[in-house]
């Protein structure tokens, strides 16, 4: 990593950014491979050390084997490793590898780690990604600690403190992976189901890593000040909290209230409402069976888990700030306005276009993807849709399906984890050098839309 920051002359930082999440990847396909990495001592097949390397590197959460029963102490070692890694950013932790053995880190540098964490500018971003590293460690922590006395109980010591630990920071990086499978393969969180601290701990986890890192500094350094935040960390806040109520209150009185539900008890029911609100955004944690789900349910999973989280986050996805800015041009339009507003301010007619590509770029693929796997598999199509739309979205949530899927259906899923992690502009930008346009302009001409 710190000799592709060095060629920064050869490479742009979107290159470079590329090249860390595909070093990490290869590095951990190999240590995957390694036959201390699985409870058989044979190794995993190539195939299947790549895609669990993918989906941990891109925090997504899909798996084809069972994490706990498959992977050695060391192999949920790798994954958890692989996991902090991509949850935090290659670059991040890459720089601040270089601060912690005292490094001077060089414009190049810190240019990379600007376009990282979608930061606005390169002034303080040494200090905001020490803020970073810090915040995010005290979370994973917290976390750690307060899961501690559930897991102890539950698997001793020992083997209740390392769950405490890899949940903490699965939940945190929006990862979804999970160490309990012991007798239900894949059941995620469902033993938990009405458990009130594994529940909060785990949304707190969800919701604070998929905030933004600059949300966070907005916070710190502002308090409960809401109107000194900046824009992007109001319409993230606002964006949140409707993405949370709207879905919760969705499958609390049209999803829990079906007979199908009966065995839940009334704050069983309140619980999973709130959890399936929290996790499609893009954890992959569960604590119900999503197969049992009606289609409306699965579908309201499905646009949430191609939204996303913030940008500058540990969450994947279209992010919140792409959906508002799309929904405020629109809104501008119905008005017969020139230009969106929102608290104030307006915003600019390039991030109204880099969102409209951004959506455009994600559903696109995504509906690509999911009809070539309908095709190969021969799966009904909703069923396709949620798989695919859970590996952009780098979410995690399976109706069961990715277990069973042939090789080309799951290069497939892997190269939509990593879009999804990385970004569509990333993957464009790092493709496409820019060119000078000069101050001339085409002729103009209007169409008619709509």
């Amino acid at each position: 990593m710190n000799y592709l920051l060095q060629k920064r002359k050869h490479f742009t930082s979107f290159q470079i950014i590329i090249f860390g999440f595909l070093s990490v990847i290869i590095l951990g396909c190999l240590l995957l491979m390694l036959p201390c990495a699985t409870k058989e001592g044979k190794g995993a097949s190539m195939a299947d050390a790549l895609f669990t390397a993918v989906s941990a590197t891109c925090v997504t959460g899909l798996v084809v084997r069972n994490t706990v029963t498959y992977w050695s102490i060391f192999g949920q070692a790798v994954i958890l490793l692989l996991i902090q890694v991509g949850g935090m950013g290659v670059v991040t932790m890459a720089v601040s590898v270089a601060m912690v053995s005292g490094r001077k880190i060089g414009l190049m540098q810190r240019s990379t780690m600007k376009e990282a964490i979608s930061a606005p500018n390169v002034g303080g971003i040494i200090r905001m990604t020490g803020f970073i590293i810090k915040t995010s460690f005290l979370f994973e922590l917290f976390g750690a600690i307060a899961m501690l006395p559930i897991f102890c109980h539950d698997f001793g010591y020992g083997t209740g403190a390392w769950y405490a630990v890899f949940h903490s920071v699965s939940a945190f990086c929006n990862a979804g992976f999970d160490l309990l499978g012991h007798n239900v393969p894949y059941a995620s969180l469902t033993a938990y189901q009405t458990n009130p601290v594994v529940n909060i701990t785990i949304m707190i986890l969800i919701i604070v890593g998929g905030a933004g890192f600059f949300t966070w500094e907005d916070i710190r350094r502002h308090g409960f000040h809401f109107k000194k935040y900046r824009m992007q960390s109001k319409i993230i806040m606002l964006m949140i909290l409707v993405l949370l109520l709207v879905p919760a209150l969705f499958f609390y009185f049209f999803e829990f209230s079906q007979p199908k539900w009966d065995s839940l008890t009334e704050s069983g029911k309140i619980w999973s409402a709130l959890f399936q609100a929290v996790t499609p955004r893009t954890a992959g944690f569960n604590t119900v069976d999503l197969t049992e789900f009606r289609e409306a349910g699965k579908a309201v999973i499905l646009v949430l888990m191609l939204i996303g989280g913030a940008p500058g986050s540990t969450a994947g996805g279209m992010k919140v700030t792409t959906v508002a800015v799309l929904f405020l041009i629109s809104f501008a339009a119905f008005k017969r306005r020139e230009a969106a507003h929102c608290f104030g301010r307006r915003i600019s007619a390039d991030t109204v276009k880099y969102a409209a590509a951004i959506m455009m770029l994600y559903l696109v693929l995504f509906l690509c993807g999911s009809v070539f796997i309908s095709y190969i598999e021969n799966l009904p199509m909703l069923d396709c849709f949620f798989e695919t739309a859970s590996a952009i979205g780098t979410v995690g949530l399976s109706l069961g399906l990715t277990p069973e899927l042939s090789q080309l259906s799951r290069l497939i899923l892997i190269i939509l984890m990593f879009f999804g992690r990385v970004g569509g502009l990333t993957l464009i930008f790092a493709a496409i050098s820019p060119k000078g346009g000069g101050a001339s302009k085409l002729p103009q001409e209007k169409i008619t839309v709509g």
